[in-house]
């Protein structure tokens, strides 16, 4: 599909546990340490913001966020590979931005890997702030940890 076809067609559907099955085919293809089904499965149930981008039959990407008092915790943001350099992650980024301001959020939270820059750089271009770090956040390889960049926006 060309990226002004699935432009023109994205839209936003509710991640549901009935579509996980593509969600985590994604998942498992995008990270070394992908979620898992029961960390979305708690997700759902939890009555997380859980929204899928499609295009026809295509799967773009999905986010997971809490919802807190006056913020918004961004768990998962995730463009599926095939799609990725496209600007999907800015869709879902201001998709996210525009649900949390309808929320009365006056934060947006993320955490991201120290060695993802590329991520950084998309949170960076949209507003986010580094504001500070957690050692040893995220499972890395060889059973060590890798730190994670705390990043914020204010809404």
């Amino acid at each position: 599909m060309s990226s002004a076809k699935a432009m023109a067609q994205a839209q936003f559907q509710s991640l549901t546990a009935e579509r996980l099955d593509a969600v985590l085919a994604v998942e498992q293809r995008a990270y070394a340490h992908p979620w898992n089904r029961s960390h979305f499965l708690d997700a759902l149930q939890a009555g997380y913001q859980a929204q899928m981008l499609v295009a026809d039959d295509a799967l773009l990407g999905y986010f997971v966020a809490m919802e807190g008092f006056e913020e918004v915790h961004l768990l998962n943001i995730t463009v599926a590979p095939e799609y990725r350099g496209q600007g999907w992650s800015r869709v879902m980024l201001d998709a996210l931005t525009l649900w949390a301001r309808g929320r009365t959020a006056q934060w947006l939270w993320l955490e991201v890997r120290v060695g993802n820059e590329r991520a950084m750089r998309v949170y960076e271009a949209h507003g986010y702030r580094r504001v500070g770090y957690r050692r040893d956040y995220y499972p890395s390889i060889h059973g060590q940890r890798e730190d994670a960049v705390v990043m914020s926006l204010k809404l």
